[in-house]
């Protein structure tokens, strides 16, 4: 028999591409009527949202190749030209529907339920429009700073994604001659502004740019305004740092962040009533071609949405807030040491609260027994508990080390400040490695204990971030294994000091040994299923865009292993190729909470094996990042693990499933029982809160309800 060529171009879905239907699964959730009204005005804004910053790094990096002539072709046989062609056609179909859903299914909706959203100014009636005069002149008149354009005066400098109003304006009496000007929309002041009550009862809302557009003319006194209209640009914002060459990467870094104000403008976003002769004018002014265009039909940047699901007296149309519930080993235990010395502990937020691992820090921090505290910080909150805990550590004497990743995309400023404030409170600072991000999250606490040293370890999937672990679902283990703590502080040895061990206990490590692992672990599975025996893999993760690993996968397949991928994100692989791809599964989630955790089980044969990480199977994470995986052996905490992927994969309610023809579709539902996993997760964790002490958890789950034909 021939051999299989597994990466062939034909075999594989653009990365780019991919991204963007997973942004039209998030907007299906927006335009899903069984989802409460303000969920679905939240699902619209992180459509909007994630659309910014994809174009900001991903299409801004192809544009960058372009300009460099860069023509290497992708997995999927595009080079970066056809990529942007594609993603164009693509992205504007994208925004229609958009804002097809805001105008046609969300406004008329919020106005059924007592909210009315004034789309235009000129619709306000005799009250409102006083209402909005006097607002002006006392809230906004005095924070705005219109700017003119004339031969005397530049055409100024537009701030990356901020909302822009630009306006035709004539002297008096000269209206042939009409010349530009422009005015910011104070970020600073709410967006949306509530009016007096209609006469129904009904609330009333009106946006910024509106009241702004409303009064222009006390802006320009001595001029006519022609024309006025919102715009919205979006530029490059991908840094280009040289690592080898910075001799201060925290400079180099604040240094750059400054330049993203002047990257080149890669969208120009436009209400579609804007008049030809002010579009000409930014059009020329910020160099952009017509495909670079987007004429709204609505506001501009929906993101403002996000703040609207904050506003009162909508509860009944918001999913009940869900709190986390505490970690059923930790109920009884005032010492979280003395719970871990008893057995590894399994957390999985946000179902399980994340203050065991703010505890764990700050524990140690106080304890005399504790001699250091090492941890990798990748994105932390804006008022995180741990650092103020790391901080207090060092101040109290101990030794504590922090790698704080400088390159941690869009936290950069915050965690600029973070390294600054440790390194006041005398901690050890590192910035990374060059070259390398360090994405890996791992805390080691080193304790006297009366039979000597002890090592406690923390690992997980996510972020040591106490505000996004409320929305992320992610999983960690607290152990004091030995092994694995040896391997910790090899970790730490290597970041600080480059100091690389010849072997290792448990941990596998990118960009060392991570993808050679992955290529041995899913290759005997291969071996396994050609000898007869039990052969099976389960991978979750959020993107999956690795040719080698995916023709690993087609190889398994191939020889008959059954997989199944839950993949939120990015996927390039493809189903159901004859012959390479038919024992594949993909499905991807889409629920109240991003699921964010990486976990992967192999059947070995019989002889299972567990492992949880904070790496995708990507390239960057694979060869460009520090990354770690480590297994899960406690036999309890494995049926733990088993049991998540499990649930994940009986979904039916919030799963999308990858076809043969490459677009998702929502399980057909027609004679399977409604289960959505993360709504099974939290009434589960309330259970068990419940009851701390019962039996070990080997479930089998009894869903609510049956689906009806």
């Amino acid at each position: 028999m021939a051999e299989i060529d597994y990466t062939k171009p034909e075999y594989y879905t653009n990365r780019e591409l991919s991204w963007l239907e997973f942004n039209l699964r998030i907007l299906g959730e927006a335009r899903d009527k069984a989802n409460p009204l303000f969920e679905r005005l939240k699902f619209l804004s992180i459509t909007a949202s994630n659309l910014d910053e994809f174009f900001m790094i991903r299409v801004a990096s192809l544009l960058d190749m372009v300009h460099a002539k860069y023509l290497k072709e992708d997995i999927a046989g595009l080079n970066p030209q056809a990529q942007l062609d594609l993603i164009q056609q693509k992205a504007h179909s994208l925004v229609a529907l958009q804002y097809s859903t805001y105008n046609r299914s969300l406004i008329p909706a919020l106005k059924q339920n007592g909210l009315e959203l004034v789309t235009a100014h000129e619709n306000l009636s005799g009250e409102q429009q006083k209402y909005v005069d006097r607002y002006f002149e006392e809230n906004v008149y005095p924070v705005l700073t219109p700017m003119a354009m004339d031969s005397s005066r530049p055409f100024p400098l537009i701030r990356n994604k901020t909302l822009n109003i630009g306006a035709l304006i004539s002297r008096k009496g000269e209206k042939s001659r009409a010349e530009f000007a422009t005015v910011q929309v104070p970020a600073v002041l709410p967006r949306v502004v509530e009016l007096p009550k209609g006469e129904d009862g009904c609330r009333v809302g009106i946006l910024l740019e509106e009241i702004i557009e409303h009064n222009i003319d006390k802006l320009f006194l001595n001029y006519d305004v022609v024309s006025a209209h919102p715009y919205r640009i979006m530029r490059n914002a991908d840094l280009t740092i040289d690592e080898e060459e910075a001799a201060d990467l925290l400079k180099e870094i604040q240094k750059q962040l400054k330049m993203r104000q002047w990257g080149e403008v890669i969208r120009l976003e436009v209400e579609d009533r804007m008049s030809e002769k002010l579009l000409k004018i930014l059009k020329k002014e910020f160099n952009v071609k017509d495909e670079d265009i987007y004429p709204i039909n609505g506001p501009l940047d929906l993101t403002f949405l996000m703040k609207m699901y904050g506003m009162d007296g909508f509860d009944h149309l918001k999913t009940p807030p869900y709190h986390p519930q505490p970690v059923p080993a930790l109920q009884k235990e005032a010492d979280i040491f003395e719970a871990i010395r008893k057995k590894d502990i399994l957390l999985h937020h946000p179902y399980m609260t994340f203050d065991p691992v703010v505890q764990f820090v700050q524990q140690a921090a106080r304890d005399p027994q504790v001699l250091a505290i090492k941890q990798t910080l990748y994105r932390v909150s804006g008022h995180s508990p741990i650092v103020a805990a790391l901080a207090q550590a060092a101040e109290n004497g101990k030794q504590v080390s922090v790698l704080v990743e400088l390159k941690a995309r869009f936290d950069e400023e915050n965690n600029i400040i973070w390294a600054k404030m440790l390194e006041k409170a005398g901690c050890h600072v590192i910035y990374g490695l060059v070259g390398l991000k360090t994405h890996s999250k791992i805390t080691l606490v080193v304790r006297r204990e009366e039979d000597g040293i002890r090592r406690y370890v923390h690992l997980g999937t996510g972020n040591y971030n106490d505000t996004t672990a409320k929305l992320y679902t992610d999983c960690g283990i607290m152990t004091c294994s030995e092994v694995i703590g040896e391997d910790a502080t090899a970790v730490f040895n290597m970041l600080s000091g480059y100091s690389e061990p010849k072997s290792w206990n448990r941990l596998i490590l990118a960009p060392i040994w991570l993808r050679d692992g992955f290529l041995r672990l899913i290759g005997r599975e291969a071996d396994h299923a050609r000898e007869g025996q039990p052969a099976r893999i389960i991978a979750k993760m959020n993107s999956l865009c690795d040719q080698e690993i995916i023709a690993a996968l087609y190889q398994a397949s191939a020889a008959g292993v059954k997989i199944d991928l839950i993949i939120r994100g990015i996927c390039c692989l493809k189903v159901g190729i004859p012959g390479i791809s038919e024992n594949i599964t993909v499905r991807s989630i889409v629920g109240t909470f991003l699921e964010h955790s990486r976990i992967f089980y192999f059947q070995n044969g019989g002889l299972e094996e567990l492992y949880m990480g904070s790496a995708d199977w990507m390239p960057r994470n694979l060869d460009k990042r520090v990354e770690i995986m480590f297994p899960v052996e406690d036999a309890d905490l494995k049926e733990e693990v088993k049991h998540i992927l499990e649930v994940q994969l009986a979904d039916t309610l919030k799963a999308h499933e990858l076809n043969a023809d490459n677009h998702y579709e929502k399980i057909d539902k027609r004679g399977k029982v409604l289960l959505c996993a993360q709504d099974y997760f939290c009434r589960e964790a309330k259970e068990r809160a419940e009851k701390p002490d019962g039996p070990a958890q080997t479930r089998v789950f009894i869903p609510a309800e049956p689906a009806e034909d």
